[in-house]
């Protein structure tokens, strides 16, 4: 993932700037849609960078988030990283780790993930040549079935959060299908991308109702208008991530599926330039979201 300097202001000002809309009670929540609503934490990785870990946090305590994904812990060990979280209430749900210590350091990975608490550990990203194919996709999910094995043996799940490359065709269906028929339904579930599955012309809703007990998470993001979609790439412009509610996405037919399916936490990811007055605008629309 490519990224950007996202922040101009002092962190006071962003502070002011974020915190004109949620309350902590239900934050992102409406009467149809039941949540919970957490954070990716990634999308604040260039304040992490610029102001540092507790004023990031700071600002996500204030925008009323109780439940967090990690994505790395920016010059903290693990427990320094947990530490700060609990100092604010905030419950770290599952973390993304590089696909090759996934591969190469399943033990570090689970004690890493222990010490952050985490009762689910993630790969956002399947280390590849271009382009994915049937090959990479049996290698990735040996790995995958390894790492669902061993993490369960420690009492926590594995999942793997689709990037848009995975749909490329395969058989009857997608190289998706494939890594979803190829890896244990008992230790390895995925994290459903709503941008990364409209983006390469995959409809979420239908994706998340086709495998019903593969779904843990999901990542709400929308895809700004006018995009064309049919990409394999896994990449498109940061700016194309839009607020929840003004891109493509049929929000309603998505999180009608997600609810019947059961996931189990919903996380915003905001990958923009402009992330720290969309995730206002994102929990507003979240808020005010019936079906």
């Amino acid at each position: 993932m490519r990224t950007v300097s996202l922040f101009g202001l002092a962190s006071s000002v962003v502070v002011a700037v974020a915190c004109s809309s949620v309350s902590a009670a239900g934050v992102g929540q409406s009467k149809s849609y039941h949540g919970p609503t957490g954070l990716q934490l990634y999308s604040l990785r260039d304040m992490f960078k610029s102001d540092g870990v507790k004023p990031t946090l700071d600002l996500v305590q204030k925008w009323g988030f109780k439940y967090v994904e990690v994505a790395g812990t920016y010059g903290l060990t693990p427990a320094e990283f947990k530490a700060e979280l609990d100092k604010r209430g905030l419950v770290p749900i599952g973390s993304h780790f590089p696909y090759d210590r996934l591969r190469d350091d399943l033990d570090g990975v689970i004690r890493d993930a222990k010490a952050l608490g985490l009762i689910y550990v993630g790969c956002a990203w399947i280390g590849h040549k271009a382009p994915f194919d049937e090959k990479q996709c049996r290698t990735a999910a040996a790995v995958f079935n390894r790492a669902g094995k061993g993490l369960a043996e420690h009492g926590m799940k594995f999942y793997y959060h689709n990037h848009g490359y995975e749909f490329y065709a395969h058989g009857s269906g997608t190289l998706f299908d494939l890594l979803v028929a190829e890896t244990d339904p008992q230790t390895v579930y995925f994290q459903l991308d709503v941008l990364w599955t409209v983006f390469p012309g995959q409809d979420p809703a239908k994706l998340l109702l086709k495998y019903p007990n593969r779904w843990l998470l999901l990542h709400l993001k929308d895809l700004k208008k006018g995009v064309a979609t049919g990409s394999l790439a896994g990449h498109t412009e940061l700016t194309n991530d839009v607020a929840l509610g003004s891109g493509q996405v049929d929000w309603a037919a998505l999180m009608q599926a997600a609810q019947k399916v059961g996931v189990k936490y919903y996380f915003i990811e905001d990958e923009s330039p402009t992330v720290v007055q969309q995730i206002p605008q994102s929990l507003r629309f979240l808020e005010q979201l019936e079906f």
